[in-house]
């Protein structure tokens, strides 16, 4: 369901990021622009020191510490933007260093397991995971932008008897970044990603490696091949940790790909201009119905 705040959170006065790419740099962008942030302090740390270095100069952050503990000590609200595996391993690194009354959440693809670590770990009255619906396939503080998350859908994933912290997640993206928050349970928002998000990675890349294998030397790619293998471009080891991460929801949904397939395949075979024509047609009016580029 999507979230409209009933209550008046406290904004954050200093804001923390672990992840400094394309998510968590856009984040740290967004909050200190002119009359968004209001004040807000931020601190954020990447394992490279370039990266740091280079989100201080550019004004995203006002401190960029040597270790990302030190950003949990100070921040009131912090954001875990590395990848999946990366933020739950950063999620028991800074645990013991939060500092009181802190709210944490991540932005990660897959909400599962981090959800059921922080309720392992007993965080479960501070933390909500969360994904932006604002991804892209380039990576580092320099695919970041300023405008990344506004009128973007947010899934926010709670846990158990999370609710304070449910409403501070969502405020944060609502309030501060013009984000739009929808409330999914976390099993609910793997089983949607892995047909909606994850599945689409596996097509886009699966047709990238057959051109990369397959097209003729020297061959010439209009719009058509640019387009439908944008994604492929993306971080190769990223989308292995998301793909192995939400394996067990992303499995039936490849294999409801290949009835698709084998679809189109009976109808070349036997030559059925009926069947071809009724396959494009459903898939022609689902994407004219969802508009978009």
């Amino acid at each position: 369901m999507r979230a409209t705040c009933t209550f008046q959170a406290v904004r954050p006065q200093t804001l923390g990021l672990i992840g400094l790419g394309a998510i968590g740099g856009s984040i740290a962008r967004q909050v200190k622009q002119p009359g968004i942030g209001n004040g807000i302090v931020v601190v954020g740390w990447s394992p490279e020191p370039a990266e740091r270095a280079l989100a201080a100069q550019q004004g995203a952050l006002d401190d960029a510490p040597a270790r990302a503990t030190d950003v949990a000590r100070v921040a009131d609200f912090l954001i875990l933007a590395a990848p999946p595996a990366a933020n739950i391993a950063q999620l028991d690194a800074v645990a013991p260093h939060l500092k009181p009354g802190a709210v944490v959440t991540d932005v990660g693809s897959v909400k599962r397991a981090i959800v059921a670590r922080a309720e392992t770990i007993g965080l479960a009255q501070r933390f909500a995971g969360s994904h932006p619906l604002a991804g892209t396939h380039r990576h580092g503080f320099e695919a970041s932008r300023p405008d990344l998350f506004r009128g973007a859908v947010v899934y926010v994933t709670p846990c158990r008897d999370g609710e304070q912290a449910l409403r501070e997640v969502v405020d944060f993206w609502q309030t501060v970044l013009g984000a739009e928050p929808v409330v999914l349970a976390a099993e609910r928002h793997d089983a949607q990603l892995a047909a909606t998000s994850h599945l689409p990675q596996v097509v886009a890349s699966l047709l990238g490696d057959f051109l990369a294998r397959h097209a003729p030397p020297g061959a010439s790619y209009g719009p058509g091949a640019a387009d439908t293998t944008r994604l492929a471009a993306s971080e190769p080891g990223l989308w292995t940790e998301i793909l192995l991460m939400n394996r067990d929801e992303l499995l039936p949904a490849l294999r409801g790909l290949e009835e698709s397939l084998g679809s189109v395949e009976r109808a070349l075979e036997a030559g059925d201009a009926a069947a071809l024509t009724a396959w494009l047609t459903r898939a022609a009016t689902w994407r004219r119905r969802i508009g978009g580029a």
